[in-house]
């Protein structure tokens, strides 16, 4: 038991951030705040707020967003004194493995791949939405059968905790084939994050700006149009346990929590940052401030546009303006534009923190080492990324984007909720370690960062309980197959100091 619960030194971790340079350190804090800003202005607004609206909470929705937001904000001071004080980018996976041991930073690591991997399929899902619609207005029309996942899921409601029946029934066919357009721009994405993080990272710059003039554009058209009985009743009757009333706005608050994840991301980038001691927690804590409140301005103006009850579609943005008529029709093409470039962007920063999740597991021991092979020329891991790449675009392909976003939901929560916990305990197990930011009230702010998230986490569906647990199952037979055996903190390699070469592909 001892074992499983060894630490890694926060000493022996700030020493090998200094000693392992085989990543690009070139991200200053405009490219750390535009990764942030990456991430999480996307799914969130363009494709998961209206689809929430519609099952959960109706105009409510801002409620949800403000109940996520708060769980992220205490989660982000968390974040940001971590990565701060441990410029690794194994992100809250490094953190645990710091704090509570390695069996937790195993579960941490293996749940940040649910995370990653599945919050870059659903935004491709959400991305070929819009493509599609603007094809449309271009005139091109792609058949049906490729533009969506073959079957569609919808548990069964009198199901409860019954396994088997959450995992075999409720699944019907849609009649399509695959989702093309959502697997082309996984592979395109993949494919140009194995050429380099300075190149990603000015490709992702560039996207986030015109996306954040397009939705500002938006706010301030859609605000003329905005028709106070759409938030009539703000918030909907409950017609049963999690869809509408206050029981609706807690798990909407579950759902969409999703859509916060980009600050999470940019920590995975702590190690190819200038300066991480001083950009890091500035990355963070601006991104997540600044989408915050884009995030609830947005979805005052989507549900008073039109009624929450139209916006279950994968394109709800575009659905709000298309119904405004001819006399915003020059408004149409540059939302939806605005849409794809957007999500491109998180598909981006999601693809690229899951591999260098998978880097620092490797460089521990705990996954084989092809996962932390470095590219000689262009100084990315590139093995870990065309896997974590083709596992995404077979998902995309496959899945509908409601399941897909639970998933990720859930598994985010469980991760920032032991993130709060281990700066809890490192204050008290290491209290003298230098801390270039230290999260302020830790004593209350720590506590109700752990206490949102699992709060929020309860208020998802029991199917995507049963899910985690089943991945969290999976996970366990590797560590105690595999991890176990291999890791370096058990072999006592991490007293060494070792010359690691770079790896070619």
């Amino acid at each position: 038991m001892k074992r499983l619960f060894r630490r890694r030194s926060v000493i022996d971790l700030q020493a090998e951030a200094h000693r392992d340079q085989r990543l690009h350190r070139v991200l200053g804090p405009l490219n750390l705040i535009a990764l942030g800003i990456g991430a999480i202005v996307g799914a969130g607004i363009f494709v998961l707020t209206g689809q929430a609206a519609a099952q959960y909470a109706g105009p409510a929705i801002v409620y949800s967003f403000i109940l996520a937001g708060m769980a992220c904000g205490f989660a982000g001071l968390c974040y940001a004194e971590f990565s701060a004080m441990i410029p690794i980018s194994g992100s809250a996976y490094t953190y645990g493995y710091a704090t509570l041991g390695e069996l937790i930073a195993w579960i941490i690591g293996w749940d940040l791949i649910l995370e990653y991997l599945f919050a870059a399929s659903t935004v491709a899902v959400g991305w070929s939405g819009y493509v599609v619609s603007f094809l449309h207005d271009l005139g091109i029309h792609i058949p049906a059968a490729f533009t969506s996942a073959p079957y569609n899921h919808a548990a069964p409601a009198d199901a409860g905790w019954n396994i088997w029946r959450l995992f075999t029934e409720g699944w019907t066919s849609s009649g399509a084939v695959l989702n093309v357009p959502a697997m082309v721009i996984v592979a395109v994405i993949t494919f140009l994050l194995v050429l380099g993080i300075k190149e990603s990272a000015s490709f992702n710059n560039v996207i986030v700006a015109i996306k954040l003039a397009v939705i500002l554009a938006f706010i301030a058209v859609g605000a003329a149009y905005i028709n106070a009985d759409n938030w009539h009743p703000f918030v909907p009757p409950q017609l049963e346990p999690g869809r509408f009333g206050w029981s609706g706005v807690l798990r909407g608050a579950g759902v969409i929590f999703f859509a916060y994840i980009g600050f999470d991301a940019v920590s995975t980038a702590a190690q190819e940052a200038r300066n991480a001691q001083r950009d890091m927690p500035v990355g963070i804590l601006a991104s997540l401030a600044i989408c915050t409140v884009l995030y609830i301005v947005v979805s005052l103006v989507l549900t008073g546009i039109v009624s929450y009850k139209e916006l279950n579609v994968p394109d709800p943005i575009a659905v709000a303006i298309n119904s405004l008529g001819s006399g915003v029709a020059w408004l149409r093409p540059i939302i939806k534009i605005g849409a794809i470039a957007g999500l491109s962007s998180v598909i981006l920063v999601m693809m690229l923190g899951q591999p260098r999740i998978f880097y620092a597991m490797s460089k521990d021991g705990l996954l084989p080492p092809a996962f932390g092979a470095v590219h000689a020329r262009f100084r990315t891991p590139w093995v870990a990324q065309l896997l974590t790449g083709s596992a995404a675009t077979l998902i995309a392909g496959l899945f509908p984007i409601g399941l897909l976003g639970e998933l990720v939901s859930i598994g985010t929560l469980l991760a920032f909720a032991i993130v709060c916990i281990g700066v809890m305990v490192l204050r008290f197990t290491d209290p003298a370690i230098p801390r270039p930011f230290r999260t302020p009230l830790f004593w209350l702010i720590c506590p109700l960062g752990a206490f949102f998230c699992f709060w929020l986490m309860w208020g998802l569906p029991p199917d995507t309980w049963a899910r985690l647990l089943l991945w969290m199952a999976v996970g366990l037979v590797i560590y105690f197959s595999y991890s176990r055996r291999h890791s370096r903190l058990h072999h006592g390699l991490f007293a060494r100091v070792e010359t690691e070469e770079i790896q070619q592909p």
